[in-house]
């Protein structure tokens, strides 16, 4: 199975596409902006296809990485959906973070025009995507994931089949749900021993060697003492990520009262107009209350 279509060149899919041209596989990618489809192209190996239909045609494997649950309706089941030109036995991958219902529905849809489905959201943020390190859950069939694996090895430093579909999806929440707290925690710690007079750097480095540590904080800090908030996931998809987490919340009874302060509290960095900031902003709103 070598050639692939890759629908969705965001932030993450445009790394992730590039590396399977790299290793030598035939990839047509769709863009919704087509001059970001041009770009991949001049960059890398591959041709661009004016919508998701005519990139899906003939490929052994489509892949999806897109926004939300919207976005990956209209790429597989719009007008032009890659639906309606899958072959019979080809494979969907979906790296979107999305609900896990969408995913079932998306599963049944794909099963019934002959071809296979999984999901497959990512861990690990744009360095993740571009240093081909990411941690990525599946939900599927054993064989479909199996497949899977032999074209997402090429980005993946991590596979973990979690069950059959959908709950690669809740695994993904997992991830978002434990981020948002250790984001939180750190940018509080940070703002305590700014309060407190201390090196942070120095502190960070001095915690970071023992139980506190995170990659958040390996990763994170630096940029937090430095205000720059241009390194990763932004707010307004975090945003919507610990929707998803909240509404699977209210179906299965979990619950979740520090995901939902964390979630207002991101309401808040978006009011100050950091909705495109990354995740590590949290910092600039305890430190705007000063």
């Amino acid at each position: 199975m070598t050639t692939i279509a890759f629908i969705g060149l965001g932030t993450m899919g445009y790394p992730m596409a590039g590396h399977l041209a790299r290793a030598g596989l035939s990839v047509t990618v769709f863009n919704r902006t087509l001059c970001k489809a041009e770009a991949w192209c001049s960059e890398f190996s591959g041709n661009k296809a004016p919508s998701p239909a005519s990139a899906a045609k003939n490929a052994d494997i489509v892949i999806t990485c897109v926004g939300n649950d919207d976005d990956l309706r209209e790429v597989i089941t719009g007008p032009e959906g890659a639906l309606y030109s899958l072959k019979p036995g080809a494979l969907l991958i979906d790296h979107s973070t999305v609900s896990a219902s969408v995913s079932r529905e998306f599963a049944s849809s794909v099963a019934s025009a002959g071809a296979r489905f999984v999901d497959a959201p990512v861990s690990g943020g744009q360095q993740g995507a571009v240093n081909g390190q990411l941690t990525i859950m599946c939900g599927g069939s054993e064989t479909d994931v199996t497949d899977a694996e032999l074209i997402i090895r090429h980005y993946a430093r991590a596979i973990t089949h979690m069950g059959p579909v959908g709950n690669g999806q809740l695994t993904k929440m997992v991830n978002q749900i434990c981020v948002a707290g250790l984001v939180q925690a750190l940018a509080e710690g940070m703002h305590f021993a700014e309060k407190a007079n201390l090196d942070v750097e120095k502190a960070m480095e001095a915690v970071s060697q023992g139980a506190a540590s995170s990659w958040q904080m390996l990763n994170r800090h630096k940029t937090m003492i430095a205000g720059e908030y241009e390194h990763g996931f932004a707010v307004d998809w975090m945003r919507k990520d610990l929707a998803i987490c909240q509404n699977e919340a209210r179906l299965t009874g979990a619950t979740l009262p520090i995901t939902a302060l964390v979630d207002q509290f991101y309401a808040e960095v978006q009011a100050m107009g950091g909705g495109r900031w990354d995740t590590s902003s949290l910092l600039a709103r305890l430190q705007r209350k000063e």
